[in-house]
């Protein structure tokens, strides 16, 4: 398993030389929200595709 410093350094190698630093934290950002993401989902459980295109349905605008 990686730190989170060796995560980031992979990060920054990833990215192109001429980011800003508003891009950087984005990318930040998202890692961080998918990382909690997969947490929720291993503590919670997710839901089946069907079952979250269901549940969505009724606020599409037909």
């Amino acid at each position: 398993m990686s730190t989170t410093k060796q995560k980031i350094q992979s990060l920054l190698q990833q990215l192109p030389d001429d980011c800003s630093i508003e891009d950087i934290q984005y990318h930040l950002y998202v890692i961080e929200k998918v990382r909690r993401g997969l947490e929720v989902a291993d503590a919670q459980g997710t839901i089946a595709q069907g079952s979250a295109e269901e549940r969505l349905s009724k606020w599409l605008i037909k």
